[in-house]
């Protein structure tokens, strides 16, 4: 194992972001809550039973958008029309109440900010100057706004957003379509890359992908879970893997 924390024959790092590099993964779980409430409240009246964490650890997390409501709504037993991207926030659809979640998302980062995680951009001073490339892996639509915020945008050689993944056609995770697309953009194979994911449909992209290496990182004490689905290694911090303090 290198000083990284990672086999020697790996030469380039795909991470995720929310959750793995910035805390933007609490901003993203309360405007998911926020929205599936307000919705479910007015579906279901006095029957109403609110979004939980475990729904968006099982349903939401690490999912594109879309991909997300439709998985929650399904697990309720609810069914809207898909809708268009361009749904307007306030359209009963799929894609109304995703962009209705983005719209809450970004209103909670402009109020509170977004904070990067010290180990993390730590660890990727330190895998930069080891020489391997680094690619970001994100389902969201704010990923280089979000990169800009915490000042890591010049930290990746490669991003794969969700915006890039609709241009591309590319599935998301639990897929590993989008990892296996950052590893070609770097020019790399699956079997010299390693995964960096805190959810757990991001570890059943690191298994399935034939990834050289998947790192799960535990930032609310799902470890055994991580392991279960594919992580070769758990951490609660990335500066664990070996990173200057």
């Amino acid at each position: 194992m290198s000083k990284l924390g990672l086999p020697d024959t790996i030469t380039a790092c795909l991470f995720d972001l929310d959750g793995v590099i910035t805390r933007t993964a609490v901003v993203h779980a309360a405007a998911w809550k926020e929205m599936f409430d307000a919705f479910l409240r007015d579906r279901d009246g006095a029957g109403f039973r609110p979004f939980s964490q475990d729904d968006y650890d099982r349903y939401v997390d690490g999912l594109p958008r879309a991909d997300g409501v439709r998985a929650f709504l399904a697990a309720r037993g609810v069914e809207l029309p898909e809708g268009t991207p361009d749904d307007p926030p306030a359209a009963g659809t799929v894609c109304g109440l995703g962009n209705r979640k983005n719209e809450l998302l970004l209103a909670r980062i402009r109020k509170g900010g977004v904070e990067a995680y010290e180990g993390s951009l730590r660890y990727l001073h330190a895998v930069r100057a080891a020489g391997l490339r680094t690619a970001v892996v994100s389902s969201s639509t704010n990923c280089r706004d979000i990169l800009r915020a915490v000042h890591a945008e010049d930290l990746f050689d490669v991003r794969i957003d969700g915006e890039v993944a609709r241009r591309r056609a590319l599935p998301g995770k639990p897929r590993p379509d989008t990892f296996l697309a950052a590893a070609a953009d770097l020019g790399v194979t699956a079997g010299r890359s390693a995964v960096f994911e805190d959810a757990l449909a991001g570890m059943d992209a690191g298994r399935s992908g034939g990834f050289g290496y998947v790192v799960g990182v535990d930032r609310v004490g799902q470890a055994d879970a991580l392991r279960a689905h594919g992580a070769d290694t758990v951490v609660e911090d990335l500066a664990e893997l070996g990173a200057p303090a």
